[in-house]
């Protein structure tokens, strides 16, 4: 984005106009975006994995829907000898937040699997022969997995096969807009910038000494005895020899309730999670309807395919090792 600046001779008053807007990711970066780069040592995930582990905090609805998959699996599942519930929670996480997930198969004396612990996603990845897996730092601090230790469970990328995307992705841009419009608040508020209008006074039958009166009543308009009304008589003057001018209307314009309101929506909406299992206040009298209901169909329809997911790893150590209690509904669901 650039400007074009005028200014006149006397260097008074400046103009200036911006070019058309130009979107953020051009061709080159969404080729990058979607393919794997491989360093020679082991392939880098399309999307980094730190990036993704921010966009957990930036928002309060994305990182609770997140976290309200992630209970309702931890709640149902049933602790193996080989798998507890603080890694399966760990594993679980993972997968909702990178899209990929690791579980290292730890050996014991005796060459067989002692226990099941989770890899962090952030820091594992996929080396090019069968098998092979790479828990990294940095470059110069770097761990080869035993090949063959390593499950890894991927959400489905249509570009590429070697590791998975998560699947809100497509609400990344208003979740950061969500965050961009509270932070731009917040900043409003610590600036303190709260000018509002401009007192505009061109009364000719004010003096100096009724000048300096109005200036010393909106001084004292301050602290403990703000928001008070301030009462002026001028006996004799114009209609606009007094007027209150605002600033912009920047308290009309502003769009932080429809930005928030909006953006929370997409993001619910990639989640597919009802707002009222998140806390979201309803802004209409009838409300989202029941909880209940709401709950049970979220559960059929999202955490039950979830569960099906994790159990992969059954079939990869071709035993049961993770299980999940059946489902009670709350709410009387329709005959099938």
């Amino acid at each position: 984005m650039t400007d074009r600046e005028t200014e006149n001779p006397d260097g008074k008053i400046t103009a200036f106009a911006f070019d058309d807007a130009v979107t953020v990711m051009e061709k080159r970066d969404l080729l990058g975006y979607l393919a794997t780069h491989w360093n020679g040592r082991w392939y880098e995930p399309p999307v980094a994995p730190k990036s993704l582990s921010q966009l957990l905090q930036a928002s309060a609805h994305h990182g609770s829907a997140i976290r309200a998959k992630r209970n309702l699996l931890v709640k149902h599942f049933i602790p193996h000898g080989q798998l507890s519930r603080d890694e399966f929670a760990k594993f679980a996480l993972d997968f909702l937040v990178m899209g990929n997930a690791y579980l290292e198969d730890v050996p014991n004396a005796f060459g067989r699997t002692a226990h099941l612990r989770n890899s962090l996603a952030l820091n594992t990845r996929r080396g090019k022969e069968e098998g092979q897996y790479w828990f990294v730092k940095n470059w110069n601090e770097a761990t080869e997995y035993e090949r063959g230790r390593i499950f890894h469970l991927i959400e489905h990328d249509v570009a590429q096969e070697i590791y998975g995307r998560p699947e809100y992705l497509s609400a990344v841009q208003s979740l950061l807009l969500n965050e961009n419009a509270t932070l731009f608040r917040r900043r409003y508020y610590i600036n303190g910038a709260h000018a509002g209008f401009v007192f505009y006074l061109s009364e000719s039958t004010m003096d100096d000494e009724d000048v300096k009166s109005i200036r010393e009543a909106m001084r004292e308009a301050r602290g403990q005895g703000n928001f008070r009304n301030l009462f002026i008589h001028a006996a004799g003057g114009k209609k606009d020899g007094v007027q209150i001018i605002p600033i912009s209307e920047v308290a009309a314009k502003d769009e932080f309730l429809n930005i928030k309101n909006v953006t929370r929506d997409d993001i619910l909406a990639a989640h597919r999670v009802p707002p009222q299992l998140l806390g979201v206040i309803p802004q209409n009298n009838g409300g989202f309807g029941d909880v209940r209901t709401a709950n049970d169909v979220f559960f059929y329809n999202e955490i039950i395919p979830l569960m099906m997911r994790f159990t992969e790893v059954n079939d990869w150590l071709h035993r049961e090792v993770i299980r999940f209690e059946d489902y009670q509904p709350t709410a009387p669901m329709p005959a099938s």
